[in-house]
């Protein structure tokens, strides 16, 4: 009696517990690629909105990008990375998916906090876009991108891992800069 108890109290528990999990929809694989991003681009605008002015001009030494030039290649890359696979950045930002000289031109650009942050807020929006006009059938489409042979998927795969490459950093600077991540408090 005590064992059926203890296994149907267990049972129900499980129920309960995977609940959430039934009432979501099946996730893509693209859906996931732009559900992290969408977190990703919360704290990167956050912390841009955070920061002061004076602390974009702050780099942690010689010959590294200074705050406001992150968040600049950030948002070149989020223009970038697409144009790679095909997809056109609004013809404002003169990014070429064949030239990246054109993205480092794009970042090197000297904008104020404000340009900067809306620089960054658009560039997600092109981001997100792009995103959603691929379907999980064509990630696994062949594509040449920076000299090798690989995949729609391994090129998302690498632009959201892009993304948290320099969410890490931009925490590091901000902690630097004595600015908590708005997250965090």
């Amino acid at each position: 009696m005590r064992l059926t108890v203890r296994l149907g109290t267990l049972a129900g528990l499980l129920f309960v517990l995977t609940l959430p999990l039934r009432a979501q929809s099946p996730s893509t694989v693209m859906g996931d690629f732009m559900h992290d991003a969408a977190e990703v681009q919360t704290k990167i605008v956050g912390l841009a909105k955070a920061l002061p002015e004076s602390a974009y001009a702050w780099r942690p030494g010689k010959g590294v990008r200074s705050t406001g030039e992150v968040f600049l290649h950030v948002a070149s890359d989020n223009y970038f990375l697409p144009a790679v696979m095909g997809i056109a950045p609004p013809a404002s930002t003169k990014i070429n998916g064949k030239d990246y000289k054109t993205a480092e031109t794009f970042e090197q650009r000297t904008l104020t906090r404000a340009q900067i942050i809306g620089e960054l807020e658009q560039s997600f929006a092109f981001l997100q876009t792009s995103m959603k006009g691929v379907p999980d059938a064509k990630l696994t489409d062949a594509l040449d991108a920076f000299g090798q042979k690989t995949t729609n998927r391994r090129l998302w795969l690498s632009t959201t891992t892009h993304l948290h490459e320099h969410l890490g950093q931009l925490i590091a600077y901000a902690r630097s800069n004595n600015v908590t991540p708005p997250w965090s408090k």
